[in-house]
């Protein structure tokens, strides 16, 4: 399970530090590919495999799965983490989620998402960021 927040500096190649805790929950290799609100997701292989399943159960005649797959899976990498633990982010999904010099990196249960450290403090600032506004949406999920 992913949880916590970790502020990191990306290289000028484009690598960041995976933190320990992730590395040891994604294993040798993992799934990294453009996720909502110009984030990345990190997904372990069998969260991925789980969630292509799902997406490979719905018809794809419907134009919102055609145009949801082609993003999702036209960015998604396989990765691994160097011998220094770090993720080298290729610079398509760099670009994606306009990562600059800093990122966040997150736990979301069975994922980690990747944001550039300012997109992260300014959804944080907002509503978006705001527990107390989502407890509505959160009391119809039963939670």
């Amino acid at each position: 399970m992913f949880y916590g927040e970790y502020l990191h500096r990306v290289d000028e190649k484009g690598r960041t530090i995976i933190p320990q805790k992730f590395r040891d929950e994604l294993g040798s290799s993992f799934m990294l590919t453009k996720g909502y609100d110009n984030s990345l997701f990190i997904f372990p292989m069998d969260e991925w495999n789980k969630l292509v399943s799902k997406i490979e159960e719905k018809p794809f005649s419907g134009e919102a799965m055609r145009k949801f797959s082609r993003k999702f899976f036209s960015g998604a990498t396989e990765c691994e983490v160097d011998k220094q633990g770090r993720l080298l982010i290729p610079l398509g999904l760099r670009e994606h989620s306009k990562i600059s010099s800093e990122v966040y990196i997150i736990g979301v249960s069975s994922r980690a998402e990747i944001w550039d450290k300012q997109a992260w403090i300014d959804y944080n600032s907002d509503e978006n960021g705001k527990i107390d506004s989502m407890a509505k949406e959160m009391a119809e999920l039963g939670i």
